[in-house]
């Protein structure tokens, strides 16, 4: 059985076993957090099902973003977008970049990533069209606490970013679930 005919059983068992639920108490969940709060944080496995819990955030509580590294590598890149459509469409008012101990990103390089995807059969045009980026991203984020404040400095720069939405900086222990504030937004 494939990954996603696995994901897919599971997904109707999950639903036959919840229906019973969602009748008796509702199963309606609003798209706007509660507690007005946007955490921007890595893809990393080790914190998916751990960093909302370690911080007592549960479904419907924050908007949560997640890319490679939490980077931002630009003014309107995709992140920047999502924290625009999350202050002036979902009423978020405060913003928590996290980064997290032994992050993959700050062991990879631009030359290695590419020297993959020739060996995938990426053709080298299209490596010429992002090598520049590549370089920019992966081969200066070495330090996962410097990519934090980074991060928040150029959210916080950032002039489609309102001033008055603090903007925190925590890195995460992805072993332990420990939490150390980086850059206090208030």
């Amino acid at each position: 059985m494939s990954v996603l005919e696995q994901m897919l059983a599971k997904n109707k068992a999950f639903v036959d076993s919840t229906s019973l639920i969602h009748e008796q108490i509702g199963s309606y969940v609003g798209k706007v957090p509660k507690r007005n709060l946007a955490v921007f944080t890595c893809m990393d496995t080790r914190l998916v099902e751990f960093l909302e819990p370690a911080l007592g955030l549960r479904r419907e509580d924050a908007v949560v973003i997640k890319n490679a590294g939490n980077s931002v590598t630009g003014p309107f890149e995709a992140t920047i977008r999502s924290l625009v459509i999350a202050i002036y469409e979902l009423g978020v008012q405060e913003i928590i970049v996290i980064g997290h101990e032994d992050c993959g990103v700050a062991h990879s390089s631009a030359d290695t990533v590419i020297n993959k995807m020739l060996d995938r059969g990426i053709s080298p045009d299209a490596i010429k069209m992002i090598k520049d980026e590549l370089a920019i991203w992966l081969d200066t984020f070495h330090h996962p606490h410097d990519n934090v404040r980074q991060v928040v400095g150029r959210i916080r720069n950032n002039p489609l970013i309102p001033a008055d939405v603090p903007i925190h900086g925590l890195i995460f222990e992805p072993h332990t679930g420990e939490v150390s504030v980086l850059v206090n937004g208030y």
